[in-house]
Protein backbone atom coordinates (compact mmCIF):
# COMPACT_ATOMS: atom_id res chain seq x y z
CA UNK A 1 0.00 0.00 0.00
CA UNK A 2 1.42 3.72 -1.03
CA UNK A 3 -0.22 5.65 1.65
CA UNK A 4 -0.91 4.64 4.98
CA UNK A 5 -4.91 4.44 5.96
CA UNK A 6 -6.16 7.21 6.64
CA UNK A 7 -9.21 7.37 9.38
CA UNK A 8 -11.73 10.46 8.67
CA UNK A 9 -14.74 10.87 11.02
CA UNK A 10 -18.04 13.57 11.53
CA UNK A 11 -19.41 13.83 15.09
CA UNK A 12 -21.47 16.42 16.07
CA UNK A 13 -19.39 19.13 18.27
CA UNK A 14 -22.14 19.49 20.58
CA UNK A 15 -25.65 17.96 21.02
CA UNK A 16 -28.44 18.13 23.67
CA UNK A 17 -29.14 15.50 26.67
CA UNK A 18 -31.24 12.48 24.81
CA UNK A 19 -30.37 13.72 21.80
CA UNK A 20 -29.65 10.61 19.04
CA UNK A 21 -26.80 11.88 16.92
CA UNK A 22 -25.27 10.11 13.70
CA UNK A 23 -21.25 9.48 14.01
CA UNK A 24 -20.16 8.78 10.39
CA UNK A 25 -16.72 7.10 9.60
CA UNK A 26 -14.43 6.10 6.56
CA UNK A 27 -11.17 5.21 6.52
CA UNK A 28 -9.58 5.39 3.67
CA UNK A 29 -7.23 1.71 3.07
CA UNK A 30 -7.27 -0.66 -0.09
CA UNK A 31 -8.35 -4.12 1.70
CA UNK A 32 -6.64 -6.62 -0.08
CA UNK A 33 -9.03 -9.64 0.22
CA UNK A 34 -6.08 -12.15 -0.33
CA UNK A 35 -7.61 -13.54 -3.15
CA UNK A 36 -6.59 -11.52 -6.00
CA UNK A 37 -2.72 -12.85 -7.92
CA UNK A 38 -0.60 -9.91 -9.23
CA UNK A 39 0.47 -10.00 -12.92
CA UNK A 40 3.49 -12.18 -11.85
CA UNK A 41 0.83 -15.01 -10.92
CA UNK A 42 1.48 -14.90 -7.09
CA UNK A 43 -1.23 -14.37 -4.87
CA UNK A 44 -1.60 -10.81 -2.96
CA UNK A 45 -1.64 -10.77 0.83
CA UNK A 46 -4.72 -10.50 2.35
CA UNK A 47 -4.70 -6.95 4.41
CA UNK A 48 -7.98 -5.69 5.42
CA UNK A 49 -9.10 -3.80 8.71
CA UNK A 50 -10.87 -6.83 10.44
CA UNK A 51 -12.07 -4.73 13.63
CA UNK A 52 -13.93 -1.30 14.24
CA UNK A 53 -14.68 -0.32 17.46
CA UNK A 54 -16.00 3.16 18.96
CA UNK A 55 -15.49 4.66 22.89
CA UNK A 56 -16.41 7.13 25.07
CA UNK A 57 -15.57 7.98 27.94
CA UNK A 58 -13.53 4.83 27.66
CA UNK A 59 -16.49 2.89 27.61
CA UNK A 60 -17.46 0.54 24.39
CA UNK A 61 -20.61 1.84 22.48
CA UNK A 62 -20.15 0.59 19.15
CA UNK A 63 -17.88 -2.64 17.76
CA UNK A 64 -17.92 -4.34 14.01
CA UNK A 65 -15.93 -7.49 13.00
CA UNK A 66 -15.10 -7.07 8.69
CA UNK A 67 -14.31 -9.83 6.32
CA UNK A 68 -12.44 -9.69 3.50
CA UNK A 69 -16.05 -9.59 1.50
CA UNK A 70 -15.71 -5.37 2.99
CA UNK A 71 -15.11 -2.73 0.47
CA UNK A 72 -12.19 -0.71 0.06
CA UNK A 73 -12.30 2.43 2.08
CA UNK A 74 -14.90 1.31 4.32
CA UNK A 75 -17.06 3.26 5.64
CA UNK A 76 -19.16 2.65 8.81
CA UNK A 77 -22.30 5.30 10.72
CA UNK A 78 -23.95 4.33 13.45
CA UNK A 79 -26.33 6.14 16.37
CA UNK A 80 -25.25 7.36 19.84
CA UNK A 81 -27.82 8.77 22.42
CA UNK A 82 -25.93 11.97 23.93
CA UNK A 83 -25.98 11.80 27.90
CA UNK A 84 -22.66 13.82 28.84
CA UNK A 85 -19.46 16.00 27.66
CA UNK A 86 -16.71 13.59 26.71
CA UNK A 87 -14.35 12.17 24.23
CA UNK A 88 -14.80 9.59 21.30
CA UNK A 89 -11.83 6.92 20.45
CA UNK A 90 -12.65 4.99 17.03
CA UNK A 91 -10.22 2.45 16.58
CA UNK A 92 -9.52 0.61 13.25
CA UNK A 93 -7.32 -3.04 13.62
CA UNK A 94 -5.39 -4.00 10.63
CA UNK A 95 -4.66 -8.27 10.21
CA UNK A 96 -0.69 -7.00 10.43
CA UNK A 97 -1.58 -5.87 13.54
CA UNK A 98 -1.52 -1.83 12.72
CA UNK A 99 -3.97 0.23 14.85
CA UNK A 100 -5.48 3.44 13.56
CA UNK A 101 -6.84 5.66 15.73
CA UNK A 102 -8.96 8.77 15.60
CA UNK A 103 -10.59 11.29 18.62
CA UNK A 104 -13.32 13.56 18.46
CA UNK A 105 -15.48 15.61 21.47
CA UNK A 106 -18.66 15.73 22.53
CA UNK A 107 -19.98 18.88 24.50
CA UNK A 108 -23.54 17.57 25.74
CA UNK A 109 -25.97 21.28 26.80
Amino acid sequence: MANAPTPRVRVPATAKAGELIEIKTLISHEMESGQRKDSAGKVVPRKIINKFTATFNGKPVFEADWNPAISANPYQSFFYKASETGEFTFTWKDDDGSEYTAKNKLTVA
